[in-house]
């Protein structure tokens, strides 16, 4: 029996009942742009409520709420970013999480307003999946503005994931790599920056190259990394000492799985290495948090499969594969990193 009384309970009931309450003021802040307005300065809430030509009559507790939360701090009737917001909300921050507030707020929110409806049947609910496979995300790209926002939310976590396998894998014996689905390379590109020896190729559909273009120019390693286009079913993958794949293989069935990772063995060079990421179940924790992010996936596309590190282990054997170690990678998502040799 708890030992917590029946109001205490209950409140605990209602602050997840509520908690979209906070994304979506989150979500709301970043599509009204008050994190890059404050980042130009302290502003009063009129002074906001003008700039932003808001109207809503209780836009001061708003404001108020996001102080709460942490999001803005207030001095008498200046408002400013705190230190979080001015870090990972400010667009221009290296580290913007933004764009991933923004995807949820367009189409996850929208989604899993319908998931009693998913449970029933067994669909997705968004708008991204007109025939499953690669065509579902030929379609979506086809929107260069939607295709932009939904590479600011990829960038938001590989940018983490790209320090965790800079930080836990020895690159200095490599000359080469290759990321699988890499959209447009910032995972690529911040290895490389901090391996400058590396050469990297990029595989993901055409439609992404101007993106990928533009950021290899921001980041100056365009001379570094090569965006190579293509559905990754249909041609050979580039040769190379270490494949990266993550956040790919989920989205597959068996079969299509089976297909990438003997894609792999082929491109990996003997004594080379693959590595992969992803929101992996694991028996031996009781991490509700990636079961709800692969919840999250079946809710994007009907495509998206079961796939725990155990079958991950298993599937990577069975085609030759060795594993070597697994580990919970200190990022935003905590995804698991999975990292096997291909044999001399």
């Amino acid at each position: 029996m708890s030992d917590r009384n029946p109001v205490a309970r209950a409140r605990a009931i209602m602050a997840i009942n509520n908690g979209y309450f906070r994304s979506k003021v989150l979500q709301s802040a970043v599509d009204l742009g008050v994190f890059d307005l404050l980042a130009a300065g302290p502003a009063t809430a009129e002074e906001i409520r003008d700039r932003l030509d808001l109207r809503h009559r209780l836009l001061r507790e708003y404001l108020d709420a996001m102080v709460d939360m942490g999001l803005l701090e207030r001095e008498g009737v200046l408002y400013r970013n705190s230190a979080d917001a001015a870090e990972f909300l400010v667009s221009t921050s290296p580290t913007y999480l933004g764009g991933t507030a923004s995807q949820h707020a367009r189409l996850h929110y929208h989604a899993w307003g319908r998931l009693a409806d998913s449970l029933r049947d067994g669909h997705a609910k968004s708008d991204v999946r007109p025939e499953g496979g690669t065509q579902a995300f030929v379609e979506f790209y086809e929107d260069a503005e939607r295709a932009r926002r939904l590479m600011q939310h990829v960038d938001a976590h590989n940018t983490f994931m790209a320090d965790e396998l800079v930080r836990h894998f020895d690159w200095s014996g490599h000359r080469t790599f290759t990321d699988i689905g890499g959209a447009r390379g910032n995972l690529a590109a911040r290895i490389v920056m901090a391996n400058p020896h590396l050469r990297a190729n990029v595989v993901d559909l055409p439609a992404l190259e101007p993106l990928f273009d533009e950021l290899m120019a921001t980041l100056g390693v365009a001379d570094k990394v090569t965006f190579h286009g293509g559905d990754f079913f249909a041609r050979p993958l580039p040769v190379t000492d270490v494949v990266v794949i993550g956040h790919v293989l989920p989205d597959w069935p068996e079969a299509e799985r089976t297909d990438i990772v003997k894609r792999c063995y082929d491109a990996v060079r003997p004594g080379g290495t693959l590595i992969v990421y992803d929101a992996l179940v694991d028996e031996n924790l009781n991490d509700h948090d990636t079961l709800l992010r692969r919840l999250n996936s079946t809710m994007i596309r009907d495509d998206h499969q079961p796939f725990s590190v155990e079958e991950c282990h298993e599937l990577l054997k069975e085609h030759g594969f060795q594993p070597e170690r697994c580990f919970v990678s200190d990022t935003i998502a905590h995804d698991h990193v999975l990292i096997a040799h291909k044999p001399e």
